[in-house]
């Protein structure tokens, strides 16, 4: 890297910082989202595929044995849709 990018890579603020393990819990996060994951339960296997994969942790099982999304710290990756065995959750723009 030159100097002069250097100095200038200095100088930039510095952007979100997760500077503990689990703070993320503390910091709903859910906002950031265009799209967000609705399930069809009724095609739903109950596999927990959904919540394997989700790198935000955002998937809780209920009572019944399905998994439910928080969208408090859902990021609207669609990692969640793309792997779901049965194809039972779409992405869905989020209206504010």
């Amino acid at each position: 890297m030159n100097h002069e990018l250097s100095e200038k890579a200095k100088k930039l603020s510095q952007g979100a910082v997760i500077d503990k393990p689990g703070s993320t819990v503390e910091t709903k996060t859910g906002g950031w989202k265009t799209f967000k994951p609705v399930t069809n339960y009724e095609e739903c296997i109950k596999c927990g595929k959904c919540w394997a994969v989700c790198p935000e942790a955002a998937y809780k099982q209920n009572k019944d044995g399905f998994f439910e999304v928080d969208l408090d710290y859902c990021k609207g990756c669609g990692i969640c849709a793309k792997e779901c065995p049965k194809k039972c959750i779409k992405m869905e723009l989020e209206e504010k």
